[in-house]
């Protein structure tokens, strides 16, 4: 079977690792791809967000399945066009990508079906905003509406950072067309969870827990990046928890999305805070999480390759999704300055030194011979292991092998606090 991959990576490095594991597939492309992508899979150079160049190339070289990864394609349709063309393709269509894309469509199911989430309201004039910061308090918390690349959110402690967040993107223009609408939410409090499911419309499973680190620094400090780190499972998520979520937030929103006529067919992606009122959900993705995914689909041990076909089909409740026991972590090694500016171009050295974990290319290139740094993102050196904390060990043992000029990572990802 032949299998395109859209999307360019750590998360797209890992799926077309993972699909490469199946004995039914022998040919992966990956349009982008990167460095690292490259040793598994045929890059192809059409962009993530190229609906029509993705289309033509699916024509021209028939894919058994086509595997849309990063959020933007999806929610600009790409899944319904390769279906229009006769492609089998997996992710949610455009009107069940907006989970996702809208942050304020998100909110409005939740509040309609009764899944619990934080108080909010929605602005698109600052004016009414800061207003209405300044009646409620800080903490609060400010998202942009739309798709921001994961740095859309502020966690603001005052109500001078809200009333900034929000200029920033009203205003501002800080998220083009993403922030000209905002949320504003209540401040919650509570250990946070990510929990990724498998979804064909109407059934789901879920894949093992994992914990996201979003900081730029460690202590939780810095600015929100598109995550500087995960780890799998969570320690705070029990199975007791497990099955009150499955109750009041995961089967109610695959429920929620179906009545509204956008049945949800692919990865949805549950951001939950474990709050002293119980679990509420943060945020849905409609797709896999990155980091998370390096993590996570290190912990596989079915095949990727079957369960993308049960989806399409609707079958997903005919096949049994088997996960190893060790635990995983996956330590993000980004360039000086993320999330903000920063240089590419960097020369990467000690890749073959790495003896105890797997390297996933986030933002890499080939250039002369050698893997040098394309993104703010680098590498996601995953490691697994019995425990949770020999896992860690592992992975950062490797990370101090891997050097490349101003690279940055935490050094805190999956440590416990206290």
């Amino acid at each position: 079977m032949k299998v395109l991959v859209i999307g360019g990576g750590g998360r797209e490095h890992a799926i077309c690792v993972t699909l490469a594991k199946s004995p039914k597939v022998d040919k992966i492309w990956c349009a982008p791809g990167n460095g690292g992508i490259a040793q598994v899979a045929e890059c192809v150079d059409i962009k993530a967000a190229d609906i029509d160049g993705v289309v033509a190339f699916a024509k021209a070289n028939q894919p058994d399945l086509v595997m849309v990864a990063p959020d933007d394609p999806l929610a600009l349709g790409m899944v319904d066009a390769l279906e229009a063309a006769g492609i089998r393709a997996f992710g949610p269509r455009k009107n069940a990508a907006v989970i996702e894309g809208s942050k304020s469509f998100a909110k409005d199911l939740m509040h309609k079906y009764g899944i619990p989430t934080a108080g909010y309201a929605v602005f698109e004039d600052s004016a009414s905003a800061i207003a209405y910061i300044k009646e409620q308090g800080a903490p609060i918390v400010v998202k942009a509406d739309g798709l921001a690349l994961g740095k859309g959110v502020t966690v603001a402690m005052t109500e001078e950072d809200a009333i900034a967040a929000v200029k920033d993107a009203i205003d501002g223009g800080a998220f083009g067309g993403a922030g000209a609408r905002v949320v504003i939410e209540e401040y919650l409090t509570g250990p946070e969870v990510s929990v990724l499911a498998f979804v064909d419309g109407k059934h789901l499973k879920t894949m093992p827990s994992a914990q996201d680190h979003k900081r730029a620094y460690d202590h939780d400090e810095g600015s929100n990046t598109g995550g500087m780190g995960a780890f799998s499972p969570s320690r705070f998520y029990t199975e007791d928890i497990a099955a009150q979520c499955m109750e009041t937030i995961f089967k109610p929103t695959v429920a929620a999305m179906a009545a509204e006529g956008r049945p949800f067919k692919g990865v949805l992606y549950f951001g939950l805070m474990l709050t002293p009122k119980g679990p509420k959900v943060i945020e849905y993705n409609a797709r896999f999480g990155d980091p998370e995914t390096q993590a996570v689909l290190s912990r596989l041990d079915s095949d990727l390759y079957d369960i993308f076909n049960a989806v399409i089909d609707e079958k997903l409740e005919e096949i049994d999704i088997k996960w190893k026991d060790d635990a995983a972590c996956c330590v993000v090694m980004a360039s000086g300055g993320y999330p903000r500016a920063y240089e590419k171009g960097k020369v990467i050295t000690g890749l073959d030194d790495v003896t105890d974990s797997f390297v996933f290319h986030a933002g890499t290139s080939l250039k002369d011979g050698q893997i040098v740094t394309s993104g703010g993102r680098v590498l996601g050196v995953t490691a697994t292991a019995p425990t949770l904390d020999e896992a860690i060990q592992k992975a950062y043992a490797d990370v101090h092998k891997i050097h490349f000029d101003k690279a940055h990572f935490r050094t805190d990802i999956g440590i416990k606090k206290g």
